[in-house]
């Protein structure tokens, strides 16, 4: 059975934008985000968590920093009753590290969810606060929706009008709440 998902950006989206978060302590969700998982997750959303993380191949973090910020991200959501279904970073930017097919836009990321899980993409969303998740959205058949946290405010004008996101929200949990009455 294929199931719907929500391919969720982690800074500015789930948690407070900082920068590059290499220290676990630093990972604060944003308001809202867990009770919007949870509310996701309650109706059969697989919850995919899908970022960028650039910060390894310029040397500001290592992947260990990487894999126990995400555990911290984790601990703090299954606290709220949110268990995630799976966490896909791409450590790579291209001027560094060369080229790669799993820095989003591209769709690395997501093949590497697909081979895991039965996933109808034409069902599910791409949650973000950046112009690049509007662009993975549509490079591989998803909805998008872009939120105005983290860089949200100032990528949304930034779009080129013809690549809107299917919908604007003020933060995930709203988010959610559109695509739960529009679906």
């Amino acid at each position: 059975m294929q199931h719907r998902a929500l391919f969720l950006d982690r800074d500015g989206t789930i948690n407070i934008e900082r920068g590059f978060i290499s220290n676990p302590d630093d990972v604060q969700l944003i308001s809202g985000a867990a009770e919007g998982l949870f509310l996701a997750g309650t109706h059969g959303f697989k919850l995919f968590v899908i970022s960028n993380q650039s910060g390894v191949a310029r040397g500001l973090m290592t992947e260990d920093d990487v894999v126990q910020v995400n555990q911290r991200l984790t601990e703090l959501l299954a606290r709220e009753g949110v268990a995630l279904d799976g966490i896909e970073y791409c450590p790579h930017y291209p001027s560094l590290s060369g080229p790669c097919d799993c820095r989003k836009p591209q769709r690395g990321m997501i093949d590497r969810v697909l081979r895991r899980h039965d996933i109808n993409l034409a069902r599910s969303f791409v949650i973000g606060d950046r112009a690049l998740d509007r662009e993975l959205a549509l490079n591989i058949g998803a909805k998008a929706i872009m939120v105005m946290t983290g860089y949200g405010v100032l990528e949304v004008n930034a779009l080129n009008p013809d690549r809107k996101p299917d919908y604007v929200a003020r933060d995930l949990l709203s988010a959610v709440q559109w695509i739960l009455e529009h679906e």
